[in-house]
């Protein structure tokens, strides 16, 4: 099968999860091209610019493929030119709610108006979280497939053996208003520990800094279903979230983790240094959450509905 990816870029967020489901897809067998756009590297005009540079390359290039994947809402419209049989459209947290909180009411509003033209353009819609799933749903009537994002456990192979430091707080993500960074900036001197803040390193260091952390914390205002939650699971780090977006689907409070409610320092606070001085909960929450991990978000669980999705 002939698959064209699109998306902004193939690392982090969405675009990591891109980059690995086209590692998986050519493992069996398909050809998958990863589309690469520019665009202009200014805040406002990163999107405008990503999407009018792809149009442009959809329309000068005619290769025909049997799907071409948007793997966000301005991808959808660059997928629209693309030569395909069929269109699908992946999309991680509601579009138009981030843009409102990012940038304004009225830009909000345009953004919702694109949503639906975003789906009108797709086959097929896709979202890794029940909760974006029933959103949609009950908001637009739109029928999203649950297809959540695997955790590729292979690729842990490569992290180094890294020495605990005690009482290393971590917290991993863009430096963003809609990841609650600065609520974690303005509490971090009261916090009995280091926090460790990781916001533009690669990979594989990051999991190295991860790995030698007591605690994740993710302060987030808005989110899909964090990656990063998944890999703490997976490495045993016990994880403090915000009740945000789909995070309750993973972060199951004190059993898989602790959730805390959203731009609440003081419980943040409080929270971040009980867990610090409990280390048997600390080891409770991470054997479970390790387990479930495993259980659920393997690529052996999870790779065959991908493969049914192009399939059919």
């Amino acid at each position: 099968m002939k698959i064209l990816f699109i998306s902004p870029r193939y690392e982090g967020g969405i675009g990591g999860h891109a980059f690995r489901v086209a590692e998986k897809l050519r493992e069996q067998g398909d050809d998958v091209k990863l589309m690469q756009v520019p665009h202009i590297p200014i805040k406002k005009l990163k999107n405008p610019s990503f999407t009018i540079f792809g149009i442009l390359k959809a329309l000068t290039n005619r290769e025909k493929f049997d799907v071409v994947h948007a793997w966000n809402i301005p991808s959808a419209f660059i997928m629209k030119y693309v030569n395909s049989k069929k269109k699908i459209l992946s999309v991680h947290g509601v579009y138009a709610e981030q843009v409102k909180v990012l940038h304004s009411k009225t830009t909000g509003i345009l953004a919702s108006k694109g949503e639906l033209k975003a789906f009108q353009i797709s086959d097929k819609l896709t979202t890794d979280s029940k909760t974006v799933q029933k959103y949609y749903k009950e908001k637009l009537n739109a029928n999203f497939i649950y297809l959540p994002a695997p955790l590729d456990i292979k690729k842990f192979n490569n992290i180094n053996q890294i020495e605990k430091k005690k009482n290393q707080v971590v917290y991993i993500g863009r430096d963003s208003y809609e990841k609650g960074i600065d609520i974690l900036k303005n509490i971090e001197s009261k916090i009995n520990g280091n926090v460790v803040f990781c916001t533009n390193l690669s990979w594989e260091k990051t999991m190295e800094i991860l790995k030698a952390s007591n605690l994740l914390v993710v302060p987030s205002r808005m989110e899909s279903l964090p990656q990063v939650i998944k890999e703490a699971f997976y490495l045993k780090i016990p994880v403090v979230a915000t009740d945000v977006g789909g995070v309750s689907e993973i972060v199951i409070d004190n059993e898989t983790g602790i959730l805390i409610p959203s731009e609440n320092p003081s419980k943040m606070l409080d929270t971040i240094n009980s867990l610090l001085d409990n280390e048997e909960l600390q080891n409770k929450l991470s054997e479970n959450a390790y387990e479930f991990i495993n259980k659920f978000f393997s690529w052996e669980v999870l790779l065959p509905k991908y493969l049914k999705l192009y399939a059919d």
